[in-house]
């Protein structure tokens, strides 16, 4: 519906906005963009992405959601003594 359009719209272009905000502190001078997570699994999103920061530097994609195995190896290392806890 067109609320969820302007939503995505505002998503993107906020996305775009940082990715060209950090470019401009490497001095344009960017390998690669990647794109991670469950929102890389959207072939609308990363359409969009590549349309609007395409010419900038190869867009990278790895759909997926890492977020748990990270909390688990991390809690693992915790464990096993070879990191401390910390508390935030």
């Amino acid at each position: 519906d067109a609320e969820a359009a302007l939503v995505f719209d505002a998503f993107v272009y906020r996305l775009c906005k940082d990715v060209g905000s950090m470019a401009s502190v490497l001095c344009m001078e960017v390998d690669a963009v990647v794109l991670t997570g469950g929102i890389a699994n959207s072939k609308l999103l990363v359409a969009e992405f590549e349309r609007r920061i395409g010419k900038l530097a190869p867009l990278i994609v790895i759909p997926g959601e890492e977020e748990m195995r990270s909390l688990v190896e991390g809690a693992l290392r915790v464990l096993r003594g070879e990191d401390a806890a910390k508390e935030y």
